[in-house]
């Protein structure tokens, strides 16, 4: 017998590619299990399979930076960094990005490259641990959203955030809708998404001094003139980032999608003169807001 629950849950987090830098993503997660009827008849309770399996894979990937364990360009360590923090130190074709954060603000997917393929296959291995004795198998299917038109991935973090936005490097696949003077304008949303292509948003009031900024020692013998540095307390931890200015954007606010969607609409209004912008911006999937300049 099969169950199977469709759109389970959405996963927004980032991860790191050797040729993209750090990026954001979203991907939608459908399950099938398969196996015998337990005692009231069932396959899997669909109260625990949308609790609890959700609650499993949450822990697992979601807001959190997926690390490539194969990967020779990534080194991770503790040495010299807070009690139950990490340091992640990347360098892609594209950047280079040095963090630290607490150690569940990462998880470590074994494999060369981040995919769908590898996530599936660690998801599957975590789940099955704690599935009872009657489910015999069990499919993920992750899948991002079918977006037919421009869309954007960002990386950030929220500090006043009591969850686990508050991590400072996971992000989102995003679609915008623009309206200029209450014209949908497909010209403001390519420019848009271009501009945000496999971003880091930050805050401005997040700033530090390289002096300041909590890195390796691996980080510190590898900076460039161009890395701007922030970071901010959390209830999880101290979360600092150093970031190239070519995969970095600086807003003036923070980066809730609420605001976001503000920030976009001021900056879109200060190109188009007079005209009055409309911003649906999007988090992930199936959520945003509207902002009207």
């Amino acid at each position: 017998m099969q169950l199977f629950v469709n759109d389970l849950t959405v996963i927004d987090f980032s991860y790191l590619c050797e040729e993209r830098g750090i990026v954001g993503e979203s991907w939608i997660v459908d399950v099938l299990l398969e196996g015998c009827l337990n005692e009231m008849s069932m396959v899997l309770d669909f109260g625990v399979v949308k609790k609890q399996i959700k609650a499993i894979i949450d822990d697992a990937v979601d807001h959190k930076l997926l690390l490539p364990g194969s990967s020779q360009k990534l080194r991770v360590t503790s040495e010299g960094a807070r009690q139950g923090h990490e340091f992640v130190d990347f360098i892609s074709e594209r950047a280079s990005y040095f963090l630290q954060s607490p150690e569940q603000a990462f998880a470590t997917i074994d494999c060369q490259e981040i995919s769908i393929e590898a996530v599936t296959s660690h998801l599957i291995t975590v789940i099955k641990k704690q599935l009872p004795d009657n489910v015999e198998g069990l499919t993920i299917k992750l899948r991002p959203e079918d977006i037919k038109s421009d869309f954007y991935h960002y990386t950030h973090g929220l500090k006043k955030h009591d969850g686990n936005c508050q991590r400072i490097a996971h992000g989102h696949r995003s679609m915008i809708t623009l309206f200029e003077n209450d014209e949908r304008s497909e010209a403001l949303e390519a420019y848009w998404c271009e501009r945000w292509k496999d971003i880091y948003l930050a805050t401005d009031s997040d700033e530090i001094s390289k002096e300041q900024a909590e890195l390796s020692s691996f980080a510190k013998d590898n900076l460039t003139p161009d890395h701007r540095y922030f970071a901010y307390m959390a209830p999880q931890g101290r979360f600092d980032i150093a970031v190239q200015e070519n995969v970095l954007e600086v807003v003036d606010c923070d980066s809730t999608v609420e605001l976001l969607a503000d920030y976009i609409g001021r900056q879109l209004k200060a190109r188009t003169e007079n005209s009055k912008i409309t911003v649906i911006a999007y988090e992930g999937v199936g959520k945003g807001a509207i902002a009207d300049v």
